[in-house]
């Protein structure tokens, strides 16, 4: 890989790892946290959002339902991500989080029938595996950081079901107008489950509507940047980057947060990223895995 696309693939990763580390760094609760990431989000995106507003005439009623319907599974995504996070550790959540190829994989299978390979099959075994040596090294920990990995599963899954909506949603406008759209839906859906449940809006100190902005416009940036090198390297060697996002933000965790792990979270780590090193280094080259917008 030459140096020049190197050093910004590097920057990326390093973007993204930092999304789990702002997460452990607010108290605000795991909704107010991800509302305030989408509506920061759709702030930052509006200036090139207005230059291709004419793209919006593009959108149908049923691609506009189905927008809607893959704002509601990003936002459960990123609030049980964000719960899991404030319950678990930063490696063990990541590290669950890097399971969603594998997820897609199992996903497309159940519901369109797409057939896979003994590879593909092997690579899971190994990645289920290593998230079970992961459970039970947390459950010597605390039954708090269980249920932290639990959510980090069940936020796969809702990043899962919002790709398969996204892949046969809207064809017909850009993905920055397709972003926006479903960050904004997904904003509105935190914003009416937070008044539900009463949340407290304003009343943070000037360190966490820090860390609002921060979440919004560092891991964004990884995906600017992602964008931009399709120009130059295929879609299957940007996705491999998913495997330097649990590296990279528990390498941090434990400069930033203190955080340490047992040999057997360790061995499991190892695991799970080695299967997802195998399932996506034997993806087709005709194959464009979609990549997680954290």
């Amino acid at each position: 890989m030459k140096k020049s696309i190197a050093i910004p693939l590097a920057i990326s990763i390093v973007a993204i790892s930092f999304s789990a580390i702002f997460v452990k760094w607010s108290n605000a609760p795991a909704s107010v946290l991800s509302m305030y990431r989408m509506w920061f989000a759709c702030v930052c995106m509006l200036p090139i959002v207005w230059v291709k507003r004419a793209e919006f005439k593009r959108i149908g009623r049923k691609e506009a339902r189905l927008l809607i319907f893959s704002g509601l599974f990003l936002a459960l995504h990123f609030a049980l991500w964000f719960e899991s996070l404030k319950l678990t550790t930063v490696a063990s959540s990541t590290i669950i989080l890097a399971l969603q190829p594998l997820v897609s994989l199992l996903g497309g299978f159940v519901f369109f029938r797409e057939r896979t390979t003994r590879a593909a099959i092997f690579a899971l075994a190994v990645a289920t595996f290593g998230v079970m040596m992961i459970g039970w090294g947390d459950f010597g920990l605390s039954a708090q950081a269980i249920r932290g990995d639990i959510l980090s599963f069940l936020c796969v899954i809702a990043v899962v079901g919002y790709l398969f909506i996204g892949q046969n949603a809207v064809k017909k406008v850009s993905h920055w107008i397709y972003s926006f759209c479903v960050f904004l839906s997904a904003a509105v859906f935190l914003t009416i489950f937070n008044i539900a449940t009463a949340q407290e809006f304003f009343a943070y100190p000037a360190r966490e509507w820090g860390v609002f902005a921060l979440l919004a416009v560092v891991p964004t940036m990884s995906h600017i940047i992602n964008n931009w090198l399709l120009n130059y390297i295929n879609a299957t060697t940007i996705s491999m980057s998913i495997l330097g996002e649990p590296v990279g933000a528990s390498l941090l965790a434990v400069w930033l947060l203190g955080e340490h792990l047992t040999w057997i979270q360790l061995v499991g780590g190892v695991l799970v990223l080695s299967g997802m090193f195998l399932f996506l280094i034997r993806q087709s080259s005709g194959v464009r895995p979609a990549l997680v917008e954290e």
